[in-house]
């Protein structure tokens, strides 16, 4: 049990360290890191990104521009001491969201937050913002609450798709 912590905390602490070490490179580029995944998989150790574009996506391109530089650094820096596969993609339509600003800026679109709590542990709806670090959907139930200390995982269902106008922000409130 002990060493499955160690072993976890060390992950989470590889996991923060590649993120500083990549961010810049893709930033660089005009891009975003949305999300950096490294995780074991049946064939293997995998690191994989996520970037984006603010307007218009990623393209192929984009995609091998970062693999390649990313690459680069990795071999230099050396921060991974096993073997390993690095991929880049898009996010998808179901786009990871992080960060407070990933919150805002898909505010009005419908997303699925999985929380740490034991009593509601997956909630949908549509997102209507950030405040004071608690994020705000509303759901079939009404508007639901979760401080985004306590958010496990969250995720757009279509960030393809046409922001929706919640009724509670046509009612007395914008998007926050």
């Amino acid at each position: 049990m002990g060493f499955f912590v160690l072993e976890e905390m060390d992950q989470r602490e590889l996991r923060e360290r590649l993120w500083k070490m990549v961010e810049p490179v893709v930033a660089s580029q005009g891009l975003e890191l949305v999300e950096l995944e490294f995780q074991r998989e049946p064939r293997g150790w995998v690191l994989r990104l996520y970037i984006d574009r603010e307007e218009g996506g990623v393209s192929l391109d984009d995609c091998a521009s970062v693999s390649r530089e990313v690459s680069d650094l990795l071999d230099v820096k050396d921060p991974i001491a096993h073997p390993y596969r690095l991929e880049v993609s898009s996010p998808g339509p179901e786009r990871p969201l992080r960060r407070p600003q990933d919150f805002q800026r898909w505010c009005g679109h419908k997303v699925r937050v999985k929380t740490w709590s034991t009593s509601t542990k997956t909630l949908q709806g549509i997102l209507l913002g950030l405040k004071d670090e608690v994020l705000e959907i509303e759901t079939s139930g009404g508007i639901s609450r979760i401080p985004i200390s306590e958010i496990a995982r969250a995720r757009l269902l279509d960030s393809w798709s046409s922001p929706h106008i919640p009724s509670a922000a046509r009612s007395d409130r914008e998007c926050n």
